[in-house]
């Protein structure tokens, strides 16, 4: 079992609108981590929950069905030791939110899975390359998960 000595007390998932990647990081981080550490996540601009999201992480048993999409302008960065912006747009964003903070902000360039058009299936996909990408890299950053997978 790893340690969580990488965990920080508190991590803010950024995207663009809230509704693909960020949430899906939040509801990743709750299911790996449980609550070893405070999560959310929020977007440059307020967007609806995405329901090849919703698909995704039902299909691992995480439930993401009651999230509200939220954004950088109602959050405090003084309230998050780490944001960790997955969209250029939320990398400026967030830089500029924490100008005078302590708040340590991370990009993790991570592939929008809503630009791909093509059939259900082929969309599913890369819902799924996304929910990979993103388990891994927390994996990596935060450590071992306690034997939960996604």
């Amino acid at each position: 079992m790893a340690a969580m000595s990488n965990l920080p007390s508190s991590v803010l998932f950024a995207c663009t609108l809230n509704s693909v990647r960020s949430p899906m990081a939040e509801a990743l981080a709750k299911r790996l981590y449980g609550t070893r550490a405070y999560f959310d996540s929020a977007g440059v601009r307020a967007g609806s929950l995405d329901s090849f999201v919703v698909s995704v992480l039902d299909e691992v048993g995480v439930d993401i069905h009651r999230h509200a999409a939220k954004t950088l302008d109602q959050i405090d960065p003084s309230e998050f030791e780490l944001i960790i912006t997955l969209s250029p747009e939320a990398h400026h964003a967030a830089l500029e939110l924490t100008r005078d903070s302590a708040t340590t902000v991370e990009y993790w360039p991570v592939p929008d899975p809503s630009v791909v058009e093509s059939d259900r299936m082929r969309r599913m996909e890369a819902y799924r390359e996304v929910r990979e990408i993103l388990a891994s890299r927390m994996r990596r950053r935060f450590g071992g998960s306690f034997g939960v997978e996604v």
